[in-house]
């Protein structure tokens, strides 16, 4: 069994939310949305977890003080996702595991997500697995773009595609799991050839693929877990789901 490290995304910021504090940092049920992903990472067995910051980093860093299983890598300007990622080379150049990365304000993320992705990309012997969800509104998401024998061509990133894809309602909601070494060699080769000039993690899968590594995505997501959080009545929402499942699971331990 390889080991697992996981990097989680969190220095971007959102624009139409209060920027005076870190996106990772505004709460959900009274916890920073940041706490639920590291909760899943820890859960799902990973034992050692790179978080990158950027705007309000120090904020951050002091909100979690004291967790010993954090490393921090600060990315000094937001260039995309791809880049975000690539800080993170210098500490895990000599990795010889597997990597998540996923992203720091998706707080319904559930551990029992990441260990079917690791299930699948053991199974599979995969290069790379990744988690997907199928939405009535795909609206804002990048989309999985399959061949007819249903294998993985690529990711398109919502802005970026055609008309045609615009109708696609599998989803990519950036749960990914990949080989260390095949992760940052594609990393290497991403360009910001898109309309946001950005460097994109979905890049790298295409550029894995076309390598002839072998992809698998797995509608392994309920489409509350792709939920995102870029405006107040989003993160209202999530609340809500939040708020559900914390009484689920406390209903569940009063009934055992």
């Amino acid at each position: 069994m390889s080991e697992r490290a996981a990097i989680i995304l969190a220095a971007g910021v959102s624009s139409r939310m209060n920027a005076d504090v870190p996106k990772v940092l505004r709460e959900v049920c009274g916890r920073p949305m940041l706490a639920y992903v590291l909760d899943a990472c820890r859960e799902a067995g990973i034992g050692k977890i790179y978080v990158v910051v950027g705007f309000g980093a120090e904020e951050v860093k002091k909100r979690f003080d004291g967790a010993d299983d954090i490393v921090w890598v600060h990315q000094q300007h937001q260039k995309g996702t791809a880049d975000a990622v690539l800080c993170c080379k210098e500490r895990l150049c000599g990795f010889d595991g597997e990597t998540f990365v996923l992203c720091g304000d998706g707080p319904l993320i559930r551990a029992k997500t990441l260990e079917t992705i690791i299930q699948k990309h053991e199974a599979e012997r995969s290069a790379a697995t990744l988690a997907t969800a199928v939405l009535d509104d795909p609206t804002g998401y990048g989309r999985i773009c399959r061949d007819k024998d249903g294998n993985i061509e690529g990711i398109v990133e919502h802005g970026d595609c055609t008309s045609e894809q615009l109708g696609i309602k599998e989803v990519n909601p950036s749960y990914y799991l990949f080989n260390n070494k095949v992760l940052f060699e594609a990393l290497d080769k991403v360009g910001c050839d898109n309309v946001k000039n950005e460097y994109y993690l979905t890049d790298a899968i295409s550029i894995i693929i076309s390598s002839g590594h072998k992809v698998v995505a797995v509608a392994a997501m309920r489409p509350e877990e792709a939920m995102s959080i870029n405006t107040e009545a989003q993160l209202n929402r999530v609340s809500e789901v939040m708020r559900t499942r914390l009484a689920e699971n406390v209903k569940s331990k009063v009934s055992n």
